[in-house]
């Protein structure tokens, strides 16, 4: 939490509530998410760019094709929690959520050093993450670093 910046632009919140159902159609948890209102942010102040990885369906089938013909075994992994495990270049500030106000206080905002749901830039941020990351394990696997 730190004082309301001068001059920067401040992303408003909302919570978003899901009901989940079992096969009968009862519900068996309730679940809530606080998402950043990120349709306030304007390009070239609050973010550089905006950045999605997009498979083509061409590539898909030539790295099965591939895959089937060297009899590889081909994984597929859902992260969750992915796009909100990617940190930040830029200074993002958020109000403080609905219910969760310190001291009562208006005038402090949340500072982010990670990607939030809703903001503009966490898909690149997550990518560049998750690239650097597969950068620094070949280069462990090449030269045998532990």
């Amino acid at each position: 939490m730190v004082p309301r910046p001068k001059g920067k632009n401040v992303i408003g919140t909302k919570w978003v509530f899901k009901n989940k159902v079992n096969e009968d159609g009862e519900v068996i948890r309730n679940k809530a998410r606080l998402v950043c209102k990120g349709y306030a942010q304007v390009e070239g102040i609050d973010f550089k760019e905006t950045f999605t990885p997009m498979a083509r369906l061409e590539a898909i089938r030539m790295f099965l094709a591939f895959a089937s013909y060297k009899k590889l075994k081909v994984y597929q992994m859902d992260v969750k929690s992915s796009f909100i495990n990617g940190y930040l270049e830029e200074e993002v500030y958020i109000e403080q959520p609905e219910g969760f106000q310190l001291n009562n206080n208006g005038d402090y905002v949340c500072k982010h050093r990670k990607a939030h749901y809703g903001i503009k830039q966490e898909p690149r941020e997550w990518y560049e993450r998750l690239d650097s990351y597969f950068a620094i394990t070949n280069l462990q696997k090449r030269f045998n670093i532990q």
